[in-house]
């Protein structure tokens, strides 16, 4: 490997690190909104991030993508399906964080690559490996005890889950860049973000002018800390194999579980730990298997590079 791709990789690593470490990290963000409510956090979320990407796509000149956007109306209808799904997934999390339900959330994002291989072959009619109907069987125990230990199903964890799989079902059909797609997602929530956030302003009940300037300054970092990390994520996409990316995008959901456990104190009963450790052994039999059908993909690829190309005599022949 030369010095070059070697320092490509450190950088796409280190990229990826920083994506994934501000996404788990960011639960200790969102209680500091407080006391704004999580509508008037997530609208604010919404508008602040439209501005973020909007000067960083004038600083790049990256804009012809918009144009070709606007002229393909069902590429369009996807970008508004996507802007939907995660303003749900957005909403429900921020709510989550700020009511004392980390763990739970943490949790969503541990299902969700289950969640995303049962899509797979419900809607796309994908055929999985052995291993991978095993561990999606073991992720729908894990549901089922961590329904009995919570005295409900974990709808909080569900709704992100399958939101936030959905939000990548749709992102992979519309095919656009990390800053892009935030940037189209983010200008159609923009005008219903604004006149909420000018109604709740109207009535009073804003907390953008009347809780000091500091908050101020919070909010409107929301588009900050929402841009930031899918600007790391687009650096080591594009740096690092895939396989690599899939390892590490297990640090979010660990690092929330960790905050939810040891900052914020959250209850571990029995049952939930036991669930918790069906998730993690489904995630190991998924890993496991991602990882030797990678191998085995190379392997095939390096015996055909090895295997020397037909000359014209033997295609004659």
């Amino acid at each position: 490997m030369t010095g070059k791709s070697t320092g490509e990789r450190r950088t796409g690593l280190l990229n990826g690190f920083a994506a994934y470490g501000m996404w788990g990290l960011v639960p200790l963000f969102w209680p500091l909104l407080k006391p704004a409510g999580a509508m008037e956090i997530l609208a604010h979320r919404m508008v602040w991030s439209l501005g973020f990407v909007a000067v960083a796509l004038v600083l790049v000149r990256r804009w012809a993508w918009a144009g070709e956007l606007l002229r393909q109306p069902r590429r369009l209808a996807l970008v508004a399906v996507a802007a939907a799904v995660i303003t749900v997934n957005w909403g429900v999390y921020i709510w989550a964080v700020n009511s004392g339900h980390v763990v739970e959330a943490s949790l969503g994002y541990f299902i969700n690559p289950l969640v995303t291989i049962a899509m797979g072959v419900l809607l796309l009619k994908e055929r999985l490996r052995p291993a991978q109907w095993v561990a999606v069987g073991v992720g729908f125990a894990a549901v089922l005890v961590l329904t009995i230990g919570y005295g409900q199903p974990p709808w909080i964890s569900l709704t992100l889950a399958f939101s936030f799989a959905t939000y990548g079902l749709v992102k992979k059909k519309v095919n656009l860049g990390g800053v892009e797609s935030l940037a189209a997602e983010t200008a159609i929530q923009f005008l219903p973000a604004l006149g909420y956030l000018l109604w709740l302003s109207a009535h009073g009940d804003s907390t953008f002018t009347g809780a000091g300037a500091g908050h101020a300054a919070l909010l409107a970092a929301t588009g900050v800390v929402t841009a930031l990390p899918l600007v790391c994520f687009g650096a080591a996409a594009i740096r690092v194999p895939l396989s690599t990316l899939g390892l590490l995008q297990y640090l979010a959901p660990v690092f929330q579980f960790l905050l939810g456990v040891l900052y914020f104190h959250e209850a571990m009963p029995a049952e939930r730990w036991a669930g918790f450790a069906l998730v993690w052994l489904a995630l190991a039999l998924l890993t496991a298997d991602a990882w030797r059908s990678a191998r085995r993909a190379r392997a095939q690829l390096d015996l055909a590079l090895r295997v020397p190309a037909p000359t014209s005599a033997e295609v004659d022949a």
